[in-house]
């Protein structure tokens, strides 16, 4: 699932380089933490290499 806005691919980079041990989970806060705990290595994967080009900012609301 590609990520709908830079800061949700951000927060994906962030969770996957804790996943991989670069990071210390416990630098982690909010969405970053939470993806952490919820989503395999392969999905954080393809949430933080999706091109940020044309992306808002934030997610608009829905």
């Amino acid at each position: 699932m590609p990520a709908k806005s830079k800061s949700q691919q951000m927060a994906a980079g962030a969770a996957l380089s804790a996943k991989r041990g670069d990071t210390k989970v416990t630098d982690l806060e909010g969405a970053s933490r939470s993806m952490y705990e919820s989503m395999s290595e392969k999905e954080l994967e393809e949430m933080a290499s999706t091109s940020r080009k044309g992306k808002p900012d934030h997610k608009p609301d829905e």
